[in-house]
């Protein structure tokens, strides 16, 4: 049955969340937007930040507004004044400082994704699970009231059955930009890639077979990947490139109903949901990018401060799913992080 209103988001306050103090493992560009967010629109504390460098750390102090600043990140996850540790470096070294503030007693939020592949996602779950600690990865798509609207609409069927998801996300680089290093895992799949692949998977689950295909960047890493994922009676459609822009739009398609996101489809946004009677509904919110960021930090924060160890919005189960997907897109697409795991040793 086709509503006759959208449900209202569920999402709470972040600013009504637990205050903890946070130790910032890494100090790039995704930190810096994690931060903003936090002090904006919630009442957690950037309290400390470790770099490799003593200069880098304490530049990143004075723009978080941090008390402290560690040289070396043994010395972060070991500040007693540190409640969560959030993990902001690149993707190959995800796997040894998730469990360097694990195995100091840290809860731990790792930016997406939380490994170069499942294997070491499954790694850091069990050292989590082992030390008791909360762990979570940064898949701040999906804590965002845009995508509990539309968690309800897919769980009250509104869509009838899900027969398709489109997803794209395309966007153009610097020359000099990490994501065309392949020592750092560069290419679009990890950066890119895990937000087409997460929706899927999110959407259908585990897809029985995956057939993907790239294209070079002039440097000779992948620079532009297309997968197709299929289930008995579904498909999957999915891109992502590093070669130029594109769409970064999604579409879930259903015997009832479409599901149609604006770009920018993982951020806060508008979305348009469709029938083939005509009716509409239209969902509006301000695009406001990287700031909602917050929603995901409010999370750790309630559930960690609660005892819990995980999140239902996020579990780290569907985290290996995720990445089991990704696996199989690199392996069918003849991709590897050799260079990745080369420059972590």
């Amino acid at each position: 049955m086709f509503p006759s209103s959208l449900p209202t988001p569920r999402t709470p306050s972040s600013m009504e969340a637990p205050p903890l103090r946070w130790g910032i493992l890494g100090a790039g560009w995704i930190a810096d937007q994690f931060v903003a967010a936090l002090r904006a629109h919630t009442r957690q504390v950037p309290y400390a930040v470790g770099s490799r460098s003593a200069d880098s750390a304490s530049a990143a102090a004075a723009r978080f507004g941090a008390e402290r600043v560690h040289t070396g990140y043994e010395a972060l996850v070991s500040d007693p004044g540190v409640d969560v540790v959030y993990i902001a470096t690149p993707h190959n070294f995800h796997l040894p400082h998730a469990l360097l503030a694990i195995e100091a007693g840290k809860h731990v939020l790792i930016e997406k994704p939380v490994g170069l592949d499942a294997d070491e996602a499954r790694v850091i779950d069990a050292a989590a699970r082992a030390a008791g600690v909360f762990c979570m990865e940064a898949m701040w798509t999906l804590f965002l009231p845009k995508f509990d609207v539309i968690r309800q609409l897919l769980a009250e069927g509104v869509l009838g059955e899900v027969r398709t998801v489109l997803a794209d996300m395309g966007e153009s680089f610097d020359p000099s930009h990490r994501i065309l290093d392949e020592r750092l895992a560069g290419g679009p799949l990890l950066d890119l890639g895990t937000y087409p692949t997460t929706l899927a998977h999110w959407v259908l689950g585990m897809p029985e077979s995956v057939m993907a295909s790239g294209t070079p960047a002039s440097n000779g890493i992948n620079g532009q990947l297309g997968a197709l994922l299929s289930w008995p009676q579904s498909l999957a459609a999915l891109h992502c490139t590093i070669l130029g822009e594109s769409p970064t739009t999604a579409t879930i398609s259903g015997t009832q109903a479409v599901l149609e996101l604006d770009r920018h489809f993982y951020r806060p946004g508008g979305f348009t949901l469709r029938d083939g009677a005509g009716r509409v509904l239209r969902w509006e919110e301000p695009a406001v990018d990287h700031v909602g960021l917050h929603f995901e930090a409010a999370e750790v924060a309630r559930r960690s401060s609660a005892g819990e160890t995980g999140s239902p919005l996020r579990p780290f189960a569907d985290t290996i799913g995720t990445l089991e997907v990704m696996d199989r897109i690199r392996a069918s697409a003849r991709i590897t992080f050799d260079a990745a795991l080369a420059a972590r040793c």
